[in-house]
């Protein structure tokens, strides 16, 4: 199949456009949810905060315009601020710094981007509980019962540590991200290759406790989003450290994945929901799973396994292009129906910065481009 046909350019093309033109609007602000055709706008704390930064350096990197990497680089400028205040800093600081201060970094040099890297760094390997050998998750801000908590988004964390260690020549940021997908792969991957959204442990002890169900139907369903995040995450964690047991997970939870998509190739939030419960879709599951599916078939040794991967990427990336993309100016976001956490009714079939972030990445990887990180 040419992975230059027309509607992949047209994506691509349309989606740059887009990025170019709601730029004026959206300006240097953290965009998270889209409602009544607008992003809204978080503070610069909120863990999808790096998700629009990132979309400006994909754009620019495409058309060179001055004012995208402007903007950009604005938008790490007031990142700086929760880098610093240190209290309101979380697991998630992968997703703000990588496709922000990371990549200003790697395409410009600027130096002041490398230290707020490696700042970001090092608040994510201090967040490392040892006895448990995870990564906990958010703050007692957050949740106060959250110290014993790590959860299957962090996987998508960790590359900011596997660039740490490169460009510092310490190995001790790499050390925590294998111990900490060692401990994933332990303890949240089950055998029918689901994962769950939290796995509680004892911080003191570092037993596992239980699984919760967290943004998922419960403890035991399959959170369509946190599938995503898991064959993403343990790709690029076979990627950075060549160990087959990761590219494995991704695989086999990408074939469940793959298995029990819609026709339309959007999942609903919970592949396991109820009945009454599947008019919610998430098209940013979608988005993050085809980007990770290209990462896992550059991995794959086998031909036939190269190419299942790789077409699978290019299906669900027609099926949001066909049935849930949105070039007009109606609307700040490109891709509808994303939702956030259907257990608490936040969010439910809108659109989400990150669903635009990774369908925009994905488009970027067939055109010639490497992702962000």
């Amino acid at each position: 199949m040419d992975h230059r046909a027309d509607w992949l350019n047209h994506a691509y093309t349309e989606s740059l456009n887009k990025i170019r033109t709601v730029s004026r609007k959206i300006g240097a602000s953290f965009p998270h949810v889209c409602l009544n055709g607008s992003y809204n706008c978080e503070e610069a704390s909120f863990w999808t905060s790096g998700f629009w930064g990132g979309l400006l350096w994909l754009a620019y990197r495409e058309t060179k315009e001055k004012s995208l990497r402007e903007l950009a680089e604005t938008i790490e400028q007031k990142l700086n601020v929760p880098l610093h205040d240190f209290y309101d800093i979380h697991h998630d600081v992968g997703f703000m710094y990588l496709p922000t201060a990371v990549v200003n970094y790697q395409w410009t040099g600027n130096e002041e981007s490398r230290r707020m890297g490696l700042i970001a760094a090092s608040h994510l390997a201090g967040r490392f509980n040892l006895k448990g050998q995870f990564i906990r998750a958010w703050t007692d801000r957050v949740d106060p019962n959250s110290t014993g908590w790590a959860i299957i988004d962090c996987l998508m964390n960790l590359p900011l540590l596997f660039w740490a260690s490169k460009e510092t020549g310490d190995p001790r940021f790499r050390h925590i991200a294998v111990a900490h997908a060692d401990t994933v792969l332990k303890h949240f991957v089950r055998e029918d290759w689901i994962v769950p959204h939290i796995v509680s442990f004892d911080p003191e002890t570092g037993e596992k406790i239980e699984n919760l169900g967290g943004q998922g139907l419960g403890p035991d369903s399959a959170w369509s989003r946190g599938q995503a995040w898991a064959i993403y995450g343990f790709a690029i964690a076979a990627r950075e450290t060549g160990k087959p047991e990761y590219r494995l997970a991704a695989q086999n939870i990408a074939n469940y994945f793959l298995s029990h998509l819609p026709e339309d190739q959007v999942p609903y939030w919970d592949f396991r929901s109820e009945d009454k419960d599947k008019f919610a879709r998430d098209s940013t599951a979608s988005a993050c799973t085809a980007s990770g599916l290209l990462e896992l078939s550059a991995l794959m040794e086998e031909e036939s396994e190269k190419s299942f991967y790789y077409e699978r990427a290019l299906a669900i990336l027609k099926g949001l292009y066909d049935n849930y993309a949105d070039f007009s100016s109606r609307q700040d976001a490109i891709l509808t129906k994303g939702t956030v956490s259907y257990p608490v009714n936040k969010h439910v079939n809108v659109p989400i910065i990150y669903g635009d972030y990774y369908f925009v990445e994905a488009l970027g990887k067939l055109h010639g481009h490497p992702g962000l990180f």
